[in-house]
């Protein structure tokens, strides 16, 4: 081999470190067989973008330069100070085919110091390894040599193999290695299975020998035997013990151009790599502190495999001299250093390139002069680099709180809809501990924890017993629809009410209450007149009011619960919900629950939950009919259960138009209804009619009520807005041009002229209520007005002023009448009473003010 092809690259500390044989100055001296081992220590140089050597090193040793020769040189602990220092192997050709090799170690001051030396009768070609000591491994003949500083002793190890994948340090073990040899098969039987049949499979089989403890380790913890056909390098990223196992992570590239992962014995992902014939594997870790594997092929070609969600192929060089890894630049994380094959240059870092495969890029042949910012633009795409991984790491810590606390969440929501069910069920419902949550309590465990819904259950035991008079549920469409219809003495006491829907079943990882949403339905005998509480949006604030115990009761937006409604004009309570979510459990059994507040005269309301029942969903029971709404004809009537009417109510959209004509009258209207619509009039609200016609208008219902001949109001309960335009449509094809539709938001004039006297009416007597209330439960506290006992004549006022006792009289009785003007402006109340009576005022002026709105829009 030439001197010029003698050179060895090697990183240090960031440093370059060349190697390279030279001969001596002393050239004219053919007697003169004097070698030089010289090395150079190069650093990056940030401000000129170039290599630049800061010093150098020689040794010097007696023999010929076609006899000297560099194997291989690393990074190796001396074990007498524990400092990692450059390690060289030389060898040095002798007479009778005896070669001497020598182990170098260098120091920081550029001294050369001879480890130690040995000779052979044979020259070391096959995986040789440097390692800890500093200590040097060899496979020969199939067989493992090594020899160390401690020994100086070339020493056998008890195994065949067939090639070394991988030497270095486990933990417990010391310096293991990893190789490959032909299959033993146990004559024992406690051998593991698998194993065994791995190994006769293939015919040989991964094991690893612990040099210092002369220790056989199993292979199969590092990989299946069925690999050691195809694996030709190996590195270990981590190894460990846990409970008395030895747990390994590593990678290994593969005669098949693969680069495999492994964990703990396992694969766990593959990349097809771009070249052939690769030679080693080697890690980097990123200032992203990213793991990056570059694998050098004996072309000369280099790649770089991420391993993120899947190990992919992230760059690739070609004719590359050298590579190594470490902190060239001083940044605090290890870039990769590309040496690249250069003939018209002598200099060997003429040609090269840094990169982390992200912020750092450096390269030779760019001229930085001509580009004054490029390092301050460097250095800024780094730090915001950095910066914006950081926010990536905090937002992504954020979202993993989240979900941690979404699932606190659901656990707590489970677990209180268990407790509602036991409760209007009148079971004792056992709460549970901390531990069982995986949480921390903030005080101790009481074995016998206090009845704290004791106050709930008296209250729910207050509700008579018959209390309902039917439980029912009807299916239309998509819809499951669940009615409760209570006792006339029981809803007269109630507001505010609604239903919940709650699967009996326990079903632990979705919720058991079902979403649903209220109506509920006035069906009014006397008037022949048919209303479902709508939902209103609420007008705009025109100032803020009080906000207590109220903000359920303002937001009225469709298709949300319905507050506020009337309730002495309906008995019967409807919940509307998806029926398709229910069918997938193909039978289901749900609890019905009211909610309501219950009235008391002159007291806060309370809110109850009542357990009104049962009801069983299966999927045959739908297929069979069995909750079909039904409306037949009979007799120009359309017959249907007062079930089934409010069903179709309850799945319904309500809309009012105000239909008015100036020349001529609306007799069409009615004409349309019962011709083109195929309408019946309902047998017990002649005034309301349920449309026959096939097609999507079917189960339409409409309420026509004439004011006078040339205005009136058209009333639609429909599924959806595109039955709606498909009835208007049609409407409008038999109404005279000159007919004016308007839609009523809110309902028509007469009907909220008549509701805001009503509302206004109910304020006045609660204004009025109130202050008497005021009045004698402050009398409690001061008096004010005229002492006890002392009367003020009622004599007229022309009369008291004819004389000067009169005046003096006169005088005094206005004087009391100042003082009680003042006792009666500086009157004071506790907080409580004062909270109670502003929330009914403003519950009151809010009633009307709402219709007052109402009634601008219509």
């Amino acid at each position: 081999m030439l001197l010029g092809e003698q050179e060895q690259f090697l990183s240090y500390n960031g440093e370059v470190l060349i190697f390279h044989l030279s001969k001596t100055k002393h050239t004219e001296e053919a007697a003169d067989k004097t070698m030089n081992l010289c090395v150079r220590r190069m650093a990056f140089n940030r401000d000129t973008k170039l290599f630049v050597q800061k010093s150098s090193g020689v040794f010097s040793m007696r023999a010929s330069p076609l006899k000297m020769e560099i194997i291989c040189c690393s990074c190796t602990t001396d074990s007498r100070t524990g400092i990692i220092l450059p390690c060289i192997l030389m060898k040095k050709k002798k007479r009778n085919n005896v070669v001497k090799y020598l182990l170098l170690l260098l120091h920081s001051s550029n001294q050369f110091e001879q480890s130690f030396h040995f000779k052979l009768d044979y020259e070391v070609k096959e995986d040789i390894r440097l390692f800890a000591g500093p200590s040097v491994l060899w496979r020969h003949a199939n067989k493992l040599f090594y020899i160390s500083s401690n020994t100086c002793t070339v020493l056998s190890a008890p195994v065949h193999l067939s090639s070394v994948v991988w030497t270095g340090e486990i933990e417990d073990e010391g310096t293991v290695v990893l190789g490959i040899r032909t299959a033993c098969l146990p004559e024992s039987e406690d051998e593991d299975e698998f194993s065994t049949s791995d190994r006769a499979i293939w015919g040989s089989e991964f094991f690893g020998y612990a040099v210092e403890s002369q220790k056989m380790l199993t292979g199969t913890c590092f990989m299946p035997h069925a690999y050691s056909r195809v694996v030709s390098s190996v590195y270990v990223c981590k190894s460990e013990i846990l409970k008395k196992q030895l747990r390994i992570s590593l990678v290994a590239i593969t005669h098949k151009n693969q680069l495999i992962w492994f964990q703990d014995g396992l694969p766990k992902g593959v990349c097809e790599l771009p070249y052939e014939k690769p030679c080693s594997v080697k890690p980097a870790v990123t200032s992203s502190n990213e793991l990056l594997f570059i694998v050098s092929f004996a072309s000369g070609n280099i790649c770089v495999v991420q391993r993120r969600d899947s190990l992919q192929v992230a760059s690739k060089w070609q004719e590359v001299k050298s590579l190594l890894v470490d902190d060239f630049i001083g940044s605090g994380s290890e870039q990769l250093l590309l040496l690249f094959k250069d003939d018209s240059n002598a200099d060997a870092l003429s040609a090269f390139k840094i990169t982390d495969l992200g912020a750092v890029n450096y390269a030779s042949g760019i001229n930085y002069k001509h580009v004054p910012a490029a390092e301050g633009l460097q250095e800024n795409g780094l730090l915001t680099v950095r910066a914006l991984e950081t926010r990536l790491q905090a937002g992504y810590t954020s979202v993993q709180e989240l979900q941690q606390h979404l699932r606190l969440k659901k656990r707590v929501i489970l677990e209180s809809c268990r407790a509602l069910i036991d409760l209007v069920e009148e079971r004792t419902h056992i709460l549970p501990t901390a531990k069982e949550e995986g949480l921390v309590s903030l005080w101790d465990d009481v074995e016998n924890p206090p009845h704290s819904l004791s106050k709930e259950t008296s209250l729910a035991s207050k509700v008579p017993e018959h209390f309902i008079e039917k439980l029912w549920q009807r299916v239309v469409g998509d819809s499951l629809v669940v009615g409760v219809k209570l006792t006339e003495s029981f809803y007269l006491s109630l507001s505010d009410v609604s239903l919940s829907l709650v699967m009996d079943q326990n079903f632990s990882s979705i919720s058991p209450i079902i979403e649903c949403r209220n109506k509920i339905i006035k069906l009014n005998k006397a008037f022949s007149a048919l209303a479902v509480s709508s939902c209103q949006t609420e007008p705009p604030p025109k100032k803020m009011k009080l906000d207590l115990h109220s903000k359920s009761e303002l937001k009225k937006e469709f298709p949300k619960r319905c507050s506020r409604v009337q309730l002495d004009e309906t008995k019967t309570v409807t919940a509307v919900t998806n029926l398709s979510p229910l069918l997938a459990f193909h039978r289901v059994r749900c609890i019905v629950l009211l909610h309501a507040k219950k009235q008391k005269h002159l007291q806060e309301s309370k809110k109850i939950t009542v357990l009104c029942g049962k009801i069983l969903l299966s999927l045959e029971d739908i297929s069979n009919g069995k909750y079909t709404v039904t409306m037949l004809r009979d007799n120009s009537y359309c017959t249907g259960s007062m079930e089934d009417i409010h069903a179709v109510l309850a799945v319904s959209v309500r809309f009012s138009f105000q239909i008015m004509s100036s020349d001529c009258t609306l007799t069409p209207v009615n004409s349309w209804l019962l011709g083109e619509m195929e309408c019946t009039p309902f047998k017990e609200y002649h005034d309301n009619m349920f449309c026959h016609k096939a097609g999507n208008v079917y189960g339409t219902v409409f309420n026509w009520t004439l004011k006078n001949p040339f205005e009136g109001v058209l009333t639609l309960f429909c599924r959806n807005l595109t039955v709606l335009f498909q009835c208007l449509h049609s409407l409008t094809r038999v109404l005279p041009p000159s007919c004016d539709v308007k839609l009523l938001t809110s309902g028509s004039k007469c009907v909220l002229t008549e509701q805001l006297a009503l509302a206004l009416e109910k304020e006045m007597l609660t204004l009025r209520s109130l202050f008497f209330s005021k009045e004698s439960k402050a009398g409690n506290s001061f008096t004010w007005g005229n002492e006890p006992g002392k009367k003020i004549s009622d004599a007229p006022v022309a009369s008291l002023l004819d004389s000067e006792e009169g005046v003096q009289q006169f005088r005094k009785k206005l004087q009391n009448e100042q003082e009680e003007s003042v006792l009666s402006m500086n009157q004071t109340m506790n907080g409580a009473l004062y909270q109670d009576l502003a929330v009914k005022i403003a519950e009151a002026q809010l009633s009307s003010d709402m219709i007052v709105w109402r009634l601008s829009k219509s």
